[in-house]
């Protein structure tokens, strides 16, 4: 039941974070700001997100995680209130700021928990549930927040967050066991994990896999309406789509990792380095977009419990610290992706951001197959 209730919490973490994508198009004309500058809703937490991962634990210590995750999903209720009220674009974006405190935190420790609630058998099974709160995000709470936004408005749609977050900090109260530190966080134990080959090449792969594709998916719905002629109402179902492509994809990795944690993660890296051009190349068509856009979900889906079943194999005596790292350059990776998306989108072109998202990929795919080579993870 702990690892279901912190499965919800990344449900929550994801939607909270991803949910202005869907509606970018919506806040963007309320506000009277473009899509790029739109785009600083994602860019902004995830950033914040970033510096909070390390600092967070290393603040509070030896603290009990259960306190800490607590306190930070009642953060999480009030930042996303504090969205929905928001009066103009800079008071949103402040809020933000707060959900980004809430998200780098909770990630933290979530992040590398399954090893401490499981046995050590169960921890990739466990991990996969874990992480399926992410795909599950993408399949229910984006899609249905931007449906929520598109009938009632995007304020409406913050405000369900709130509840959501709420409805998540009652349930760890019920069921999530203490969880004494098992580790004092301290910078210097952080810079220790960089000496480690495995762990730098999962942060190498972490930062190229993740700012490429968020660089472009920040922009899939004006690509889907701009490059496939999709229409505006069909992006909802679509990222619902996406998301049912995700979690089949985090559960087909979950699974596949207990076995080889090196060639799926490779695996994972290939598919994304093809998918995203391909959607520029071969999805001129509605039926052509909508169906490369489910595989780059099925792609994207193991990702995330991918890259972190790596920096537990890689660190096993300092799951937190390295866990830690890997939140911070997940979330730095996400709001510089979504930021250089913005600029190309902007300046240059829409199609940029896929071909970026694509060539990122395939460097992850080198560094990966490096990484084997030099017997960095085995």
């Amino acid at each position: 039941m702990a690892v279901a209730v912190v499965a919800l919490g990344t449900f929550l973490l994801v939607t909270a974070e991803q949910l202005p994508i869907g509606l970018l198009t919506s806040v963007g004309s309320a506000l009277s700001i473009s899509e790029g500058t739109a785009g600083l809703m994602v860019t902004v937490p995830s950033i914040v997100a970033a510096f909070a991962a390390p600092l967070v634990p290393m603040l509070v210590g030896s603290m009990d995680r259960r306190i800490l995750l607590l306190g930070l999903m009642a953060l999480m209720t009030a930042a996303n209130l504090a969205s929905a009220l928001a009066p103009n674009f800079a008071v949103l974006v402040g809020s933000r700021v707060l959900v980004g405190i809430a998200i780098g935190g909770f990630w933290a420790v979530a992040s590398g928990l399954a090893v401490r609630l499981v046995a050590p058998a169960d921890v990739p099974r466990a991990t996969a549930v874990i992480f399926g709160g992410v795909g599950a995000a993408n399949v229910f709470g984006v899609p249905l927040g931007t449906l929520v936004g598109d009938l009632t408005g995007w304020r409406i749609a913050f405000s369900s967050l709130s509840a959501l977050a709420l409805v998540t900090l009652i349930a760890l109260l019920a069921v999530l066991p203490g969880l004494a530190a098992s580790q004092v966080i301290r910078p210097k134990l952080l810079m220790e994990q960089f000496r480690n080959p495995g762990v730098r090449v999962g942060i190498i792969a972490t930062v190229l896999i993740v700012f490429g594709h968020f660089a472009a998916y920040t922009f899939v719905s004006p690509a889907l309406q701009k490059l496939s002629g999709i229409d505006e109402r069909y992006v909802g179902p679509l990222l619902f789509g996406f998301g049912v492509a995700g979690m089949i994809g985090n559960f087909v990795a979950g699974s596949a990792l207990s076995r080889r944690v090196h060639r799926s993660v490779l695996i994972i890296s290939v598919a994304l380095a093809i998918a995203m051009p391909l959607f520029l190349l071969l999805g001129q068509s509605k039926v052509s977009g909508a169906i490369l856009l489910i595989v780059w979900g099925l792609s994207y889906g193991g990702v995330s419990v991918g890259l972190q079943t790596w920096m537990i194999k890689a660190a096993p005596q300092a799951v937190e610290a390295a866990s830690s790292l890997w939140v911070a350059v997940f979330n730095l990776s996400i709001g510089l992706g979504a930021l250089v998306g913005g600029v190309i989108v902007d300046t240059l072109t829409l199609q940029g951001v896929l071909w970026l998202g694509g060539a990122c990929a395939l460097l992850a795919a080198l560094a990966i197959r490096t990484a084997r080579a030099n017997d960095a993870l085995r």
